[in-house]
């Protein structure tokens, strides 16, 4: 690591973005695409959090002399507090959700429930940290909220919805998240 890369601090939350996502065989949207005031997610408190685990098996033999271990599975989680929602951010946090609006009552109305309502949907998120020294961070992962819902109504606290997308494959090879960051310190090879 150079100089520059060891005194990079991260600091700060971000933007949560939130799209439709057709699947690993489709090619990922453009930054600008994704990165729109109306693919907003909600504003988020308590910034965000990705979270990969892995499961691991070790081979031995009964002397200890041949060991392998094998990776078996892998899980990415993003995780996010939403301050700012409505009905239709309320739709991508669940499978079962339908939306309709009345414009005559001026009302928007969400049916939660019943699983032969489930929407089959998965949503492509992307938390974007965009630091005034280092530049922006991204976080792009392809999933559904496996959180479920809770909407605690407080007098004395805002109302923040903790959702958590679980990873679904972002390609054909497999991947759970592209993390991207910007590194002006890198120069093209001559």
């Amino acid at each position: 690591m150079n100089k520059t890369e060891l005194e990079k601090i991260t600091l700060g939350s971000g933007t949560l973005y939130c799209v439709d996502f057709e699947g690993n065989t489709a090619a990922l949207p453009d930054d600008a695409e994704i990165e729109t005031d109306a693919n907003i997610l909600g504003r988020i408190q308590g910034g965000a959090s990705l979270e990969y685990t892995q499961t691991l098996y070790p081979a031995e033999d009964d002397l200890g002399l041949a060991k392998r271990t094998f990776l078996t599975k892998e899980e990415v989680k993003l995780k996010s507090g939403i301050m700012t929602w409505n009905a239709n951010t309320l739709a991508k946090l669940v499978s079962t959700g339908r939306v309709s609006e009345d414009t005559a009552k001026k009302t928007r109305t969400i049916k939660i429930g019943g699983i032969k309502n489930v929407n089959g949907k998965s949503y492509l998120l992307r938390f974007v940290n965009d630091d005034p020294v280092n530049g922006k961070t991204r976080l792009t992962i392809a999933g559904t909220n496996q959180a479920g819902l809770t909407l605690a109504f407080a007098k004395d606290k805002e109302t923040v919805i903790n959702a958590e997308f679980l990873a679904d494959p972002l390609d054909s090879e497999g991947t759970l998240v592209i993390y991207q960051e910007s590194a002006p310190e890198l120069t093209a090879n001559a």
